[in-house]
């Protein structure tokens, strides 16, 4: 059976709800043994634009059986949760199980955690505007636990480095302790433009409706992932390290917990 339907993605508009309700469409084992779940919406986040996927687990309604969802990705715009009945022997429920009302439970420990570094990857772009180096464009960004950085498109000169690099870490210090309300919403390609300073990137397509996130005062820009309430909730964040190599300016960071 071959899922072509998109799957909703819940957490795209209630990016702070942590359990829901589904109905599950399709489970199987892929090529890779791996097993999986696809099911009507989810509020699980699959892995991609440089934040992990959520954990978790999806119970079916009115049984015992429960789905450690342990892995989530995305192919086409169908979301494929990854993982193991935690009963074996329950797991005919799940091959019979098309059109059976589940439940979605959230880790929420690693889902604060993901959110906080993934606001803080957008908190840096900010703050690099405000310390003079808005020349620089935001590029690959890797919001993971081990060893988080935004990548920027231009360099820094090498005796400026150090300088910048503490001008960084005060500003984004000092736009926390403030704090400031974290906006998101699907929005019209215009209107999306305008909260993003007048213009989107070109791998938005006009006439699209991408999705905006606007953290505190500051322009917004295109992202699908996960984010705090409030700046705040980040607490506090280190400049790690702020090296240019190869036309690319990359800056690592730590956050508080």
């Amino acid at each position: 059976m071959e899922v072509t339907t998109p799957t909703k993605l819940e957490y795209f508009d209630q990016m702070f709800k942590l359990q829901s309700k589904a109905t599950l469409i399709h489970y199987f084992k892929g090529d890779d043994g791996r097993k999986a779940l696809i099911l009507d919406n989810t509020i699980f986040h699959p892995q991609g634009g440089g934040q992990p996927s959520d954990t978790g687990f999806v119970c079916v309604t009115n049984s015992n059986l429960r789905f450690c969802v342990q892995d989530v990705r995305s192919k086409d715009g169908v979301v494929f949760h990854y993982g193991f009945p935690e009963d074996s022997t329950l797991e005919s429920e799940l091959e019979q199980g098309e059109g059976k009302d589940v439940i979605l439970q959230v880790d929420e420990p690693r889902r604060r955690l993901n959110s906080r570094l993934h606001s803080a990857g957008h908190l840096l772009d900010v703050c690099m505007r405000n310390v003079g180096l808005g020349h620089l464009e935001p590029g690959k960004a890797y919001h993971f636990p081990d060893a988080p950085f935004v990548e920027y498109k231009g360099t820094v000169p090498p005796n400026e480095l150090q300088n910048k690099q503490k001008e960084i870490e005060i500003e984004v210090n000092t736009l926390i302790s403030k704090g400031g309300k974290v906006y998101a919403a699907v929005l019209p390609y215009d209107e999306a433009a305008e909260l993003c300073g007048g213009s989107l990137p070109d791998y938005i397509s006009p006439g699209s409706n991408p999705r905006i996130i606007k953290v505190g005062d500051n322009p917004g820009c295109p992202c699908g992932g996960t984010h705090v309430s409030d700046i705040s909730e980040i607490i506090s964040l280190k400049v790690a390290q702020i090296r240019t190599k190869k036309g690319m300016t990359k800056v690592s960071y730590t956050i508080g917990t």
